[in-house]
Order: C-alpha cells, then sequence, then structure tokens
C-alpha cells in the first residue's frame, strides 16, 4: 500500500509526485491548498484523502471520480457547499465536513449505505435531512455546533448508531423516535433549549453516558432516573435548585456531575449513590 503523508508542509498547490498515480492514502492535512485540480479524478486507486485545515472553499465535481474512497476528510477549509460526486462515493465509510460553513445537506447523503462515521460538527446547519435515517451502518454521528432548531423522526432509524453529538444547536424538542436508538451508549446534549425530555429515553436500554450540561433545566427529567444503565450523568450549569430522590434508582451510575447550579438543598439519594461508590461532584 502506497502512503503519502504531507501533514502540515505549507502547500499552496498539490505537488506533481509520480507516485500519487498509484497512492491508496494520501495526508494534505494542515497545509494552505486553496483548490483541489480536477485532475484528482486521476488518483483512481486511493481509499483515504484527508484535507482537514486547509483553505478549500469549493471541491471539484471531478471527485466523484474516485470510486475506491473509503475515508474521506474535509473538515476544517471553508466550504460553503459539496459536490453531489461526493453522495455517490458508495465505498466511504467515514466522512468529515465539519469546521466548515455549509447550510445544508442534500438528501443524497443517504447513497452512502455502508457510512459509519459522519461530522457535521460546527457548521451552519438549521435541519438534517430525513434521508439521513437511511444511513443504517452508521455508527457515530457528530452534529454539534450548528443551528439545528428540530431533528427529523427518521434519526430513529439509525439502530447502529453508538455516539451521537448534538450539542450547542437552539433544539428545543427531541423526537419520541430517538427511543428506537437500541445501540446509543453516549448522548451528548449540552447548550441546548431543551426543557423536557422524550419519555422514550427511558427505552435507551444502552446508554452509558448523558450529558446535559451547559442548559437551563430547573427541573431534572423524570425519565432521566429510568434510564437504568447510565453510568456517567452530566447536569452540570444548569439551574436545579432541588433534585428527585429518584436519583438512588440509578442502579449502575458511577459519576453524578452536579458542579455549577445551586441547590438549595440536596436529597438524601446524593448519600445513598455515594455510599454505594459512585463519585458525585457538587
Amino acid at each position: 500500500m502506497t502512503r503519502i503523508d504531507l501533514t502540515g508542509r505549507h502547500l499552496m498547490a498539490l505537488p506533481e509526485l509520480p507516485e500519487l498515480a498509484n497512492a491508496r492514502e494520501l495526508f494534505l492535512d494542515d497545509n494552505a491548498l486553496t483548490e483541489l485540480p480536477p485532475s484528482i479524478s486521476q488518483l483512481a486507486e486511493l481509499e483515504r484523502l484527508h484535507l482537514r485545515g486547509n483553505r478549500l472553499h469549493a471541491i471539484p465535481d471531478t471527485i466523484g471520480a474516485l470510486t475506491s474512497l473509503t475515508d474521506l476528510r474535509l473538515g476544517a477549509n471553508g466550504l460553503t457547499s459539496v459536490p453531489e460526486a461526493i453522495w455517490r462515493l458508495e465505498r466511504l465509510t467515514f466522512l468529515d465536513l465539519s469546521e466548515n460553513v455549509l447550510a445544508v445537506v442534500s438528501p443524497a447523503l443517504a447513497q452512502l449505505r455502508l457510512l459509519r462515521g459522519l461530522d457535521l460538527g460546527h457548521n451552519q446547519l438549521t435541519s438534517l435531512p430525513e434521508e439521513i435515517g437511511a444511513l443504517a451502518a452508521l455508527d457515530v454521528l457528530y452534529a454539534h455546533d450548528n443551528r439545528l432548531t428540530d431533528i427529523p423522526a427518521a434519526i430513529g432509524r439509525l439502530t447502529r448508531l453508538t455516539y451521537f453529538n448534538l450539542g450547542n444547536n437552539p433544539i428545543t424538542a427531541l423526537p419520541e423516535a430517538i427511543g428506537s436508538l437500541s445501540s446509543l451508549r453516549e448522548l451528548r446534549l449540552e447548550k441546548t433549549r431543551l426543557q423536557s425530555l422524550p419519555e422514550s429515553l427511558a427505552q435507551l436500554t444502552s446508554l452509558r453516558e448523558l450529558s446535559l450540561r451547559n442548559n437551563t433545566f430547573q427541573e431534572l427529567p423524570e425519565v432521566v432516573t429510568r434510564i437504568s444503565s447510565l453510568i456517567h450523568l452530566d447536569l452540570r450549569a444548569n439551574r436545579f435548585l432541588q433534585l428527585p430522590e429518584s436519583l438512588a434508582a440509578l442502579p449502575n451510575l458511577q459519576k453524578l456531575d452536579l458542579r455549577w447550579n445551586k441547590l438549595t438543598s440536596e436529597p438524601m439519594a446524593l448519600e445513598h449513590l455515594e455510599k454505594r461508590g459512585c463519585t458525585v461532584l457538587r
């Protein structure tokens, strides 16, 4: 396998190297590339292409010729859109579009049936397409630091999803369908506009970590105390004055973070949790 690593070389253009033609892995992260030449299509053997941290504002349609690609990283550029050709790279298992200025994601992403990791974090997305539910192999989904106001019910079809980050979005509600994410182990909901959580969260029997940090909850949604698989519960920086005694009913909880709240009293539940070995941070 030909691996070419040109990370951090201050490159302003793709170099003309004879070994590029047979490269299977090409790493060009942290350079100063402003464009990719259409001739990128000639690198037919490429399986991994990393272009994070450049100055790209567009990707040529000819990238669609790289049909062997399984791993494509385009994060931390200045992309306002991506060509439809990317959605036809059906062998992709990881796609990084984070830290760009994308306002929409094409419904055509449904064609990426083998995709296991999708990073859409730090963009300007106001919605996710319903077609995201077609990504049946998806294991990791980053959608944090966008402008999302709601989440499509189709998200419930992602039954292999283990990690879901929705932090720092102005969402006010989650769909009941989120309770269908039967493989979910970590759910991050920091800095949202949520005031309640769907009852279906109690169905997430694989959930180990739930973060509600930096929200404005005044009362802990009762459903949280019924997610019996929880190991780590992060409630930092909310507006809790009191907490329910039912917290003691979380049998697997190992860490409860309550810092930066202003509790007027502590429930006996905290003492019970500590006695059985749970770390409670106040």
